[in-house]
């Protein structure tokens, strides 16, 4: 089942580099990560909401579903634990290993963000893209168009570039085969929470609530 226009595709994916783009302004340039942080889940969220009024069926489509949800986990976890691995050991050489008790919050909460950007960032540019009549794109140019634009958000933070740029890769073409964002959505807040605190030697809870609770 088709759901939307060629022209709602298109304006989507628009929507989603300006997005991105607003992140560099506010996040990185004004500081204001809370507050770009709850505008872009509210919005978001309410397009959904919106949408699935109009089209019933759509979340599922966009991946927002629980029915392959132990099928795709099976497909994840591996990847998830060797990446755990890949984290400490990398952490640990480098020496950068700084778990604080900010971690926890951020493990519980920071899945909730990572649900939104893997259903902006892979549902709706690598999903629309496929869904697009008469383009002649294959799959994996999909998936490394989708990858190059999650690495390059992460702008300048070159170990986070490489790390999104690598896990866009593997959700791209997980995504493409079985569309689910909450399994995406839990492994990109937990693996990000980690590679935050274990390799780039951040503390994303600090940066974001560090005025709340200094």
């Amino acid at each position: 089942m088709s759901f939307g226009s060629h022209k709602n595709r298109k304006l989507e994916i628009a929507a989603v580099l300006l997005t991105a783009a607003g992140k560099f302004i506010f996040m990185d340039w004004l500081k204001w990560k809370l507050l770009f942080i709850i505008v872009s889940t509210l919005g978001w969220a309410a397009y959904v909401y919106l949408r699935n009024k109009k089209e019933p069926g759509i979340l599922a489509h966009w991946g927002f579903r629980l029915d392959n949800f132990t099928k795709v986990l099976r497909m994840v976890l591996p990847f998830g634990i060797l990446a755990v691995i890949s984290f400490f050991v990398t952490g640990y050489f480098l020496g950068t290993i700084n778990m604080t008790w900010h971690i926890i919050p951020i493990l519980l909460f920071y899945p909730i963000w990572g649900v939104i950007q893997q259903f902006l960032v892979i549902g709706l540019m690598a999903g629309n893209l496929q869904d697009l009549p008469h383009q002649n794109l294959s799959k994996p140019t999909i998936i490394i168009l989708t990858a190059l634009l999650f690495g390059l958000v992460h702008y300048p933070y070159y170990w986070l570039m490489v790390g999104t740029f690598v896990l866009a890769l593997f959700y791209g073409f997980i995504y493409l085969k079985e569309r689910n964002v909450y399994v995406m959505g839990l492994f990109h807040g937990w693996l990000g929470g980690l590679f935050f605190y274990t390799v780039v030697n951040r503390d994303p809870f600090a940066e974001v609530f560090g005025k709340l609770f200094p």
